[in-house]
């Protein structure tokens, strides 16, 4: 029996309190707040969970497990761990003294369905005008930010949009916990990994971010930015390591440039912080702003293009695609995302590329 078929049966055996919910396709998120609570997520809400674990030296044996299956310490040094289930689900798992009510875990589950940018206009989270600039952008190899809170779909996005990337490119994608499966066949995926008691020092983002450009990469996709390793990134971009794709956790497209910049300025190269919005507004072309919605739902609300210069000190951005109001034709106002008019300043790059053929439904954007 492989290591993966006995850390599946035996996820099965612990998370029996919640495999129902597990193999619920309907939900999202399972989450176990200590023995006593079990909450899920299913189209946007959290509903509680008619069982619980009780035991709570079975709801630690499930955590240990799941730590062990991704060669992690969950112990009092220990106390949390980003995880993964055999099935590829995310996992956080939070221990006392940390958790006032016991063990927490914290599962978010990934359909085993393919993300495309046609599954988003699908579910009314894209248009298909929106959809044939972001291909072609991915195509051009523009470098992209998708930005927005917890759980808006972040990383469902990234996947769909690593669609758009030509199967002949090398991949290289970088993670804290590996979640992102690209169906590109020259793909390689780095994980980040924690320092290890007997003299294995951590390994982080940084340090694979900088290994990955020695191994000839055609794209570089980094799972979420969040610490010291956007200014390797920003400068990689500027460097000529074009079409970078990215995620960041900000509630709009402006504050995801803060971000990055204060992000920079994290890392152990001493930069002022006019120097890290600088880089930002060199390396990054495209933010897109992900929302959702008091009823759930996730959508895009903003494609927004940065400027490589900077008007006394400040970002200049402009919405090239935003959601607005629209009146459909029976009458009912419905908010769509629409093209804002604006001509994006790389538009005759398209032309210069041989890619204009591929402008069906983005001429007038692209003119």
């Amino acid at each position: 029996m492989s290591h993966f078929e006995i850390f599946e049966r035996s996820t099965e055996y612990f998370l029996q309190p919640a495999l129902g919910l597990l193999h619920d396709s309907s939900v999202t998120e399972i989450l176990i707040n200590g023995p006593d609570d079990i909450y899920f997520e299913r189209a946007g809400k959290l509903h509680r969970h008619e069982t619980s674990y009780g035991d709570p030296d079975f709801l630690r044996a499930a955590a240990v497990n799941i730590a062990e299956y991704v060669d992690r310490p969950l112990d009092e040094d220990h106390p949390m761990v980003d995880a993964r289930l055999p099935n590829g689900s995310r996992v956080n798992i939070v221990i006392p003294p940390l958790s006032r009510q016991g063990i927490c875990i914290s599962i978010r589950k990934f359909p085993e369905m393919r993300f495309t940018l046609q599954g988003l206009i699908d579910r009314g989270s894209l248009t298909e005008t929106a959809a044939e600039f972001l291909d072609l952008c991915v195509k051009l190899k523009k470098n992209v930010v998708i930005a927005g809170g917890t759980g808006t779909g972040k990383t469902s996005m990234l996947n769909a949009l690593s669609g758009c990337i030509d199967k002949s490119e090398r991949i290289v994608v970088i993670e804290d916990s590996s979640e992102l499966k690209l169906h590109q066949p020259h793909t390689l995926y780095l994980e980040a990994q924690p320092a290890r008691e007997g003299g294995r020092d951590a390994v982080t983002i940084r340090e694979l971010f900088a290994n990955s450009l020695r191994m000839r990469p055609d794209r570089i996709v980094v799972g979420e930015v969040r610490r010291g390793e956007a200014l390797d990134m920003l400068q990689s971009m500027i460097a000529g390591h074009a079409g970078a794709l990215t995620t960041v956790h900000a509630s709009d497209p402006r504050a995801a440039l803060t971000r990055l910049e204060m992000l920079s300025m994290q890392s152990d190269v001493a930069i002022s912080s006019d120097v890290a919005r600088m880089q930002v507004s060199a390396a990054i072309d495209l933010v897109i702003q992900i929302h959702r919605d008091n009823e759930g739902s996730r959508c895009i609300t903003r494609i927004t293009e940065i400027s490589s210069n900077l008007d006394r000190g400040d970002y200049v951005i402009q919405d090239l695609f935003r959601k607005t109001a629209t009146t459909l034709d029976d009458g009912t106002t419905a908010r769509r995302l629409q093209w804002t008019g604006r001509r994006p300043n790389f538009a005759d790059e398209l032309e210069e590329n041989g890619l204009g053929h591929l402008a069906r439904l983005t001429k007038e954007v692209f003119a």
